[in-house]
C-alpha cells in the first residue's frame, strides 16, 4: 500500500499521460489515452494509466468527466467549463462561452443545499452526425 507522499510524488508516467492528455481537446476515454501515450512508453499497462488518471483527477490536475452511459472521460483542462456532448456518436467539445458564476447564486435562495459548484453538459447532434443525417 503506497503512501500518500508516494501516491502524490510525480512520476515520469503521470508527467507522459498529463502532457499527452493536454495536447487534444477530444475528452478521451482512459483507453485511448493508453493508445497515445503507448507512443511514448510502450511498456505501460492500461491499469497503470487507469490509476494515474485517478491521481490526477484527486490532484485536480484534469477533469473527469462522467457521462451517463457512456465511459468515464478525461480533460485536461481542470478547470470548471461546460460541454457539448453529440447523443449520436459520443463526441464532446467544450462549449465555447464562460462559465456563468452567478448561476450558483442564483440558485441558493431556492434550496437549502449549500451550493459549491456546478457542472452543465448540452446534449445535441455534432456537425459531423447532423450531416449524415437523413
Amino acid at each position: 500500500m503506497h503512501n500518500n507522499k508516494q501516491k502524490h510524488r510525480t512520476t515520469q508516467q503521470r508527467k507522459v499521460i498529463l502532457e499527452e492528455l493536454k495536447k487534444v481537446k477530444t475528452h478521451p476515454a482512459a483507453d485511448e489515452i493508453f493508445r497515445m501515450v503507448r507512443k511514448r512508453l510502450p511498456r505501460i499497462s492500461l491499469g497503470t494509466v487507469y490509476r494515474n488518471l485517478e491521481v490526477l483527477t484527486e490532484l485536480k490536475e484534469i477533469q473527469e468527466i462522467e457521462l451517463t452511459g457512456n465511459l468515464k472521460r478525461f480533460d485536461g483542462n481542470p478547470e470548471n467549463h461546460y460541454h457539448l456532448r453529440c447523443m449520436i456518436c459520443g463526441r464532446i467539445d467544450d462549449a465555447p462561452f464562460e462559465l456563468e458564476k452567478d448561476l450558483e447564486k442564483k440558485m441558493r435562495p431556492f434550496t437549502e443545499y449549500t451550493i459549491i459548484s456546478h457542472k452543465l453538459e448540452f446534449i445535441g447532434i455534432c456537425p459531423k452526425c447532423s450531416s449524415e443525417l437523413p
